[in-house]
């Protein structure tokens, strides 16, 4: 199992949903952030997922474009990314997850940024602009990770396989747009947990979600027979985390966390709305 996973089951355990808090590295002061990802833990944070700034961030509504842009303009690159997570790490053993985008990490290498990113601590990586068709292409080295015979690698690419990022779990996407089979197909395909976007389009506070959200949601989490659920896009308040709990394993929360850095810059207000998120999450999982 991996460290992810052993990590939300043994929450879900004791009676306790996930509550994983999106950051974007850098946002607001790239000097203090490791202070600022070490409070927004201390205020009941189980998870971080750490946003790599992006300039065309396409899965990130205005809120998070806006805090990626803040971010590259104080000067924020990849490496300051993995030296961040380091810090962090040391100072929790409570997962990080890096969210980035497949041209960032071309760039930088991916052989290179894998190894970086196992050697830094991170736990987790989340790319969604690299669909199901692009898995393979895009992480080949992960193959073993999915029940293929590593018997039938070459010497060179297992070396590959178990140097380049072999303790990342690769967490995949799941939209109320997919369908049964392409659902069961990401379940299979990803560790740690499998990402369940709650509404069509980008991240974002929602006011209401639409009628059929739940439905969809359901019919999602009664597919999965590998993975933990995480529900992300929307959710923004207790109320969210107490109508989806019964249906997932923990939520995703990012927007109404920048949102609220970005408008006053009052951390004070931002841990209480953590808080707030994080007393939502005490309840009996279902799953």
């Amino acid at each position: 199992m991996s460290y992810i996973q052993n990590y939300i089951d043994g929450l879900n355990k004791q009676k306790r949903k996930i509550l994983s808090i999106f950051l974007t590295a850098g946002f607001p002061n790239k000097n203090n952030f490791v202070d600022l990802a070490k409070n927004v833990l201390d205020a009941g944070a189980d998870m971080i997922e750490l946003g790599i700034p992006f300039s065309d961030p396409l899965a990130d509504g205005p809120v998070i474009q806006a805090s990626s842009k803040i971010a590259l303009d104080n000067g924020m690159n990849i490496k300051d990314v993995f030296t961040y997570v380091g810090n962090i790490s040391a100072y929790s053993n409570k997962p990080i997850i890096l969210m980035g985008y497949a041209n960032p990490i071309r760039k930088y290498g991916i052989k290179n940024f894998f190894n970086d990113a196992v050697n830094s601590g991170v736990k987790g990586l989340i790319i969604p602009d690299v669909p199901l068709e692009e898995y393979e292409s895009f992480f080949g080295h992960f193959e073993s990770r999915h029940g293929r015979n590593e018997e039938s690698l070459t010497e060179e690419k297992e070396e590959t396989l178990h140097s380049v990022g072999h303790d990342i779990d690769i967490i995949l996407l799941t939209t109320p747009t997919s369908s049964d089979e392409r659902i069961q197909t990401i379940d299979a395909k990803s560790d740690g947990f499998v990402y369940c976007v709650s509404v069509v389009g980008t991240t974002g506070i929602k006011n209401e979600f639409a009628g059929n959200t739940t439905d969809n949601l359901k019919r999602t989490y009664s597919l999965l027979k590998k993975n933990k659920m995480l529900i992300g896009f929307g959710i923004s308040k207790p109320e969210d985390v107490m109508n989806f709990s019964p249906f997932c394993d923990g939520v995703i929360v990012g927007s109404r966390i920048m949102k609220s850095l970005l408008d006053d810059d009052k951390l004070d207000d931002t841990l209480k709305i953590i808080s707030d998120l994080s007393g939502a999450c005490d309840i009996s999982p279902s799953h």
